[in-house]
C-alpha cells in the first residue's frame, strides 16, 4: 500500500512538471494565434459604431458590478471581524422555523450533561412546554440556576399589561408562573441539582448561559419576548466580547441579597447574604396547583353554561 501511494504521488509530480513546461513552451505559438485572431475580429469592427458604444457599455455595467461586489465583501468582511471579535456567532428571526430549530439543536449539544443558567419572565414556554428550546435541556442538564418573576409581585403583571395581547394576562402570566416551578420542583423531587431564584421588578432580557454559548433577547416594551431576534454568542477569550458582560450580569443578579431563592420542599423563600449564608425564611405565598386552576376554571364554565 505504501509503495502504491509513493508511485501515485511520484506520478502525479511527473504530470504537473511535464503539464507546466508544455504551457510554457506552447506560450508563444498561443500569444501569436490570438493576436493574430485579434487584429482580424478587430478590422472588421472598428468602424461599427453602434457595436463598440455596446461593448463600452457592457464594459462599464460590468465593472459597476465587480466594484460593487468588492466593496460589499470588503465590508461584509469587516463586520465579520467586528463580530468575531464580539463573540457574536448567530441571530436567530423570531419567525424562521429553519433557524429556530437550527438553534434549538445547539442548546440541546451545549446544554445537555451541563450547567446551565437560565433567566426569563414565566419560563413555561422555554422550559415547560414540550416544544420549548430548552425543554430536553433541563430534563438532561447537570445542574441548573433558573431565575423566574415572582407571581406575588407586581412585574409580573407589568410586564403581562404591557404586551398588547388579548392572550396575555397578569392571572395568565401568574398561571404559567405557577407551571414553571411545578415543573421545576419534579425535577428536583427526580434528584435534579435545580436552584430556582424569583425576582420582583419587570424582565430587561431574557439569557441562557449553556457552557460556552450564550443566547439572549431582549424584552421589548409592548412586545412580546417571542418577536424579538435572539441573539447568540460564543465565549473567545477575547477581553472585548460580550460573552462575559452577559455572564457577569446573571451573576450579579443570582447573587443579589434582595433576590430569595425558592425552596421546594418547604414552599419558602430562603434570603441569604452575598457570601451565601441564610438569613432568614418567608413563607411563600404560592399561587394555587396549575390542575387545580384547570378544574376551577372547568367548573366556572359549567356554572355559566348552566
Amino acid at each position: 500500500m505504501n509503495f502504491l501511494k509513493g508511485f501515485e504521488t511520484i506520478s502525479y509530480h511527473i504530470f504537473v512538471i511535464v503539464l507546466s513546461a508544455a504551457i510554457a513552451l506552447s506560450l508563444p505559438y498561443t500569444i501569436t494565434f490570438i493576436a493574430q485572431k485579434c487584429l482580424i475580429y478587430w478590422s472588421h469592427i472598428e468602424n461599427e459604431k453602434i457595436f463598440l458604444v455596446s461593448v463600452e457599455i457592457t464594459v462599464a455595467i460590468v465593472l459597476i458590478t465587480v466594484l460593487s461586489y468588492i466593496r460589499r465583501g470588503w465590508k461584509d468582511r469587516s463586520l465579520s471581524k467586528m463580530a468575531q471579535r464580539a463573540g457574536f456567532v448567530h441571530v436567530t428571526g423570531s419567525r424562521v422555523c429553519l433557524q429556530r430549530r437550527r438553534i434549538k439543536k445547539l442548546k440541546e449539544s451545549e446544554g445537555v450533561a451541563r450547567d446551565i443558567m437560565v433567566i426569563g419572565s414565566t419560563g413555561y414556554r422555554t422550559f415547560v412546554d414540550p416544544g420549548g428550546d430548552l425543554h430536553n435541556v433541563i430534563r438532561h442538564c447537570r445542574s441548573a440556576k433558573v431565575m423566574l418573576l415572582d407571581p406575588t409581585k407586581k412585574g409580573a403583571s407589568i410586564r403581562a399589561m404591557s404586551i398588547n395581547s388579548s392572550d396575555i394576562t397578569p392571572e395568565s402570566f401568574r398561571e404559567e408562573i405557577t407551571k414553571s416551578i411545578y415543573f421545576l420542583r419534579d425535577l428536583k423531587t427526580a434528584q435534579k441539582n435545580i436552584r430556582l431564584k424569583l425576582y420582583p421588578d419587570t424582565p430587561f432580557m431574557k439569557l441562557a448561559i449553556l457552557g460556552d454559548y450564550i443566547c439572549m433577547r431582549y424584552y421589548h416594551t409592548g412586545l412580546d419576548v417571542r418577536d424579538m431576534p435572539e441573539y447568540t454568542f460564543k465565549y473567545n477569550q477575547n477581553p472585548g466580547d460580550l460573552y462575559m458582560p452577559f455572564y457577569c450580569y446573571f451573576l450579579e443578579r443570582w447573587h443579589d441579597p434582595d433576590l430569595p431563592e425558592y425552596d421546594f420542599y418547604t414552599d419558602e423563600l430562603i434570603y441569604r447574604d452575598t457570601a451565601g449564608n441564610e438569613l432568614r425564611r418567608k413563607g411563600f405565598s404560592e399561587m394555587p396547583s396549575p390542575y387545580d386552576m384547570h378544574s376551577k376554571q372547568h367548573e366556572s364554565e359549567v356554572a355559566i353554561n348552566i
